[in-house]
């Protein structure tokens, strides 16, 4: 390669989602005997999928896979009603490590339906989060990704309200908004978009860098709806060559100049590293950072219950004194590093 600079953008990578629901799956890889059971992908990025089957985690695309008895994770796209239901009905132990974020969505849902509204969800055919979400009210949602579905929608009976999978990029969002806008003038939307706050800053970042690259390298799994708004925006913003791929030994040989690097909200930041290191760019590296995320979210309730358990067992076997021993706090480690040592 011929690299002269890398203009890296900032924020990337894992959101407060997914640093939740990976160090939550490490918790539970830690406190159980193998297989541990995850309803869907945790997140979708492909390596990090293969790092949990490495230490003996089993996806499965429907609960009824579990074993009875058998420990599971249910992911953070979240899971339909029924599918909750049905993994606490199994007898084992049950996290749900769904994001903070689509957990508001689906209130929304709840809370619309039972007020009589018809709701319009923007969201991807297929996708498990909006799978999730249109489960919660089946009878009173409907799903459009286009502006042409909006139009071609029934007339709806009663008052409409419009609500959105997270993970879509702003551009999609704002013409299929605009034009149920049109078509149902009085449409209800939340006071807080229900777009993740770190989707939006990965795109905001990759706009300030991709009128100054001469290619794009976007990291992230096909599957990943983040990440493929982020290739998309790349090419709508006229990068000459963009490149979505999982891993460095992806890159292709040819790449000059400059070239940007960011990451979609579930790539871990060491494939970061793996990429930089292999453009080997002759000036170096310049971050781009246009915000700072300090967002946290905390593990599950039921997993807190089980690491502050197993702290106490543990103490308690090294002879140490339960009230003195240091407090947990999952917060200063990142989910990179959890990964790391797994």
């Amino acid at each position: 390669m011929n690299v002269d600079l890398v203009l890296l953008a900032a924020p990337r990578g894992f959101c407060a989602g997914v640093e939740m629901a990976i160090k939550a799956l490490a918790w539970m890889v830690r406190a159980f005997e193998p297989p541990v059971y995850c309803y869907h992908e945790i997140v979708h990025n492909q390596r990090v999928v293969e790092r949990f089957e490495q230490q003996g985690v089993v996806f499965v695309d429907d609960v009824a896979e579990v074993p009875p008895g058998r420990p599971i994770m249910l992911s953070a796209h979240g899971s339909a009603p029924e599918v909750v239901a049905a993994a606490k009905a199994s007898g084992g132990y049950v996290v749900d490590a769904v994001c903070p974020l689509v957990t508001k969505v689906h209130h929304e849902v709840k809370v619309r339906a039972g007020k009589g509204y018809q709701i319009v969800y923007v969201g991807h055919d297929g996708h498990e989060e909006a799978v999730g979400t249109m489960a919660v009210a089946p009878q009173a949602i409907h799903r459009v990704e286009t502006v042409d579905e909006v139009d071609a929608l029934p007339p709806l009976d009663g008052p409409v309200a419009l609500l959105a999978q997270t993970t879509l990029s702003h551009r999609d969002w704002a013409g299929v908004m605009e034009a149920t806008r049109d078509r149902f003038p009085d449409v209800w939307l939340p006071g807080r978009s229900d777009l993740c706050f770190a989707t939006t800053n990965r795109q905001s970042a990759l706009m300030q860098i991709a009128g100054k690259v001469d290619a794009m390298v976007v990291i992230g799994s096909a599957n990943s709806s983040n990440t493929r708004a982020l290739e998309k925006l790349a090419r709508e913003q006229g990068c000459p060559r963009v490149y979505r791929i999982n891993d460095a030994e992806e890159l292709p040989d040819d790449l000059s100049g400059t070239v940007g690097v960011t990451a979609g909200a579930s790539a871990p930041e060491e494939l970061v590293d793996a990429v930089i290191t292999r453009l080997a760019p002759r000036d170096g590296v310049e971050e781009v950072r246009i915000t700072e995320e300090e967002e946290y979210f905390p593990p599950p309730r039921a997993l807190r219950e089980l690491i502050t358990a197993v702290d106490v067992v543990a103490t308690l076997t090294m002879g140490g004194s339960v009230p003195d021993r240091p407090a947990l706090n999952d917060r200063d480690v990142s989910a990179s590093a959890v990964l790391a040592d797994l």
